[in-house]
């Protein structure tokens, strides 16, 4: 987005799912600047925090740690000790401990592991407390589960319900929150309802469309109670009636929504869900307005990897003719590129969403060749970094350590080598637009381009 704001490139729609909503709800209001500048979304210590393990995961994890290793504390005394007890004897043998010390020492030390009121009441006694706090915090976890407002009615198996999904994704919704309301234009929105800032944030949009800088907006999530996907966009009014016109059989209304219009309050419930990982997150609940196509029902929404091909066939209903495809999923690659597979659960399910997104770039590049007048791809040649290591990895290729700031600057230097020099003509300085040749590559026009 920096390089393309240097070679004065007009981007009329902005398009997003995943964690790409949030970018694109900041490029929308033209502060794309809070996203690549130093103090921005991208740097400093708090990105790499996001998507940690919620607080139920993390009370029984401990518990279980430390009855475990409070169990395990004489069996690993006299590990400990009968690992040592040879260089004890070395030194008995040697007569630097005549008077048998050393020996002394670990004979009392192995023998305190079986003192009664240690190993009878005391060990027994932490472990057994550890874990029934940690049932107690499970406990009054099911019944806020339960009884909390807003949310749809929980059944199954009380333990399930008190774990919730392991990931937490709030810090992440409040992270990027925080970055669209930190511009002059946005007023300092510090309200706590979402539907208020939703109003403000659509305002601004509305107020921001046709002027330089500013472009509409659209993104996907999927709705996991009607197992489609939910399409929000606020567009200028002429692509709006087009975009939003209902079918004959009505499901049209029943998966888009204006945020413009009835859907005004659900901005920032459209950018909890898209940030909700599958699987990973607990899903957000969306409430949509009683004048809409769900008269008010509550649905659990989240994110859907594979729906970029159904977020390019909404940006071409919303009449792009040009579009920069920018995803951080590395070209295919052939034989002898296997690296080792790391044993992280938090990896594991990174290495999974990574390869759907990878497949999904592949099948939008070939569904919709014939869609969009140009398509152009800007993509990392390599990328150690999944989903979730926002604090950096160990790369085997390189043996070194991969941050996420490198990957950031790789993709300015990506738009310029795959899109701008070639494209556009322009160059690091952002110069003109080159004159066109009947060799070279379209070079970009005032057609709306995502």
């Amino acid at each position: 987005m920096k390089a393309l704001a240097e070679a004065g490139v007009k981007v009329d729609l902005v398009a997003g799912r995943g964690m790409g909503v949030a970018s694109a709800m900041l490029a929308a209001l033209d502060g794309g600047t809070r996203l690549w500048q130093p103090s921005g979304a991208w740097s400093g210590p708090r990105a790499s925090r996001l998507y940690g393990w919620r607080l139920p995961w993390r009370v029984v994890g401990w518990a279980l740690s430390l009855s475990f290793f409070v169990l395990a504390i004489p069996v690993l005394v006299q590990v400990i000790a009968a690992l040592l007890y040879p260089l004890a004897y070395i030194v008995q043998l040697s007569g630097l401990d005549r008077d048998g010390r050393v020996a002394g020492l670990f004979v009392e030390t192995i023998a305190a592991t079986f003192n009664h009121t240690l190993f009878a009441q005391v060990i027994p006694r932490v472990a057994v407390l550890s874990l029934l706090g940690a049932a107690l915090f499970l406990a009054g976890e099911y019944v806020l589960r339960v009884r909390s407002r807003g949310r749809r009615r929980v059944e199954g198996r009380p333990w399930w319900i008190a774990l919730g999904s392991p990931l937490d994704a709030q810090p992440a919704v409040r992270h990027f929150a925080q970055a669209l309301w930190s511009g002059p234009a946005s007023g300092g929105g510090r309200s706590a309802d979402r539907h208020e800032l939703s109003r403000r944030f659509v305002e601004m949009i509305g107020d921001g469309l046709g002027q330089p800088g500013s472009a509409e907006l659209l993104f996907v999530v999927h709705d996991l109670d009607t197992r489609r996907d939910l399409v929000f966009a606020a567009l200028q009014d002429t692509w709006r009636r087009r975009f939003f016109a209902e079918d004959a059989d009505g499901v049209r209304a029943s998966e888009v929504i204006d945020l413009l219009g009835p859907g005004r309050d659900l901005a920032m419930d459209g950018l909890s869900a898209a940030l909700a990982v599958p699987l990973a997150a607990e899903p957000h609940p969306i409430t949509f307005p009683l004048e809409g196509a769900w008269r008010g029902e509550t649905h659990l929404v989240a994110d859907r990897p594979e729906a970029l091909v159904r977020l390019l066939e909404e940006v071409s209903a919303a009449g792009a003719e040009q579009v920069i495809l920018v995803s951080a999923a590395s070209p295919l690659s052939g034989p002898h590129g296997l690296a080792s597979r790391r044993a992280d659960p938090r990896a594991w399910l990174g290495q999974a969403i990574a390869g759907h997104e990878s497949a999904s770039v592949r099948d939008a590049s070939t569904a919709f060749f014939d869609r969009f007048t140009s398509v152009y791809h800007v993509q990392p040649v390599h990328n150690p970094l999944g989903p979730f290591d926002l604090a950096g990895v160990h790369d085997a290729r390189s043996d070194r350590h991969a941050v996420l700031g490198e990957l950031v600057r790789r993709g300015y230097d990506d738009a310029y080598a795959q899109f701008i020099v070639p494209v556009v003509g322009g160059s690091a300085d952002g110069l003109e637009p080159a004159a066109p040749s009947s060799s070279s590559a379209p070079v970009v026009d005032d057609l709306p381009l995502t």
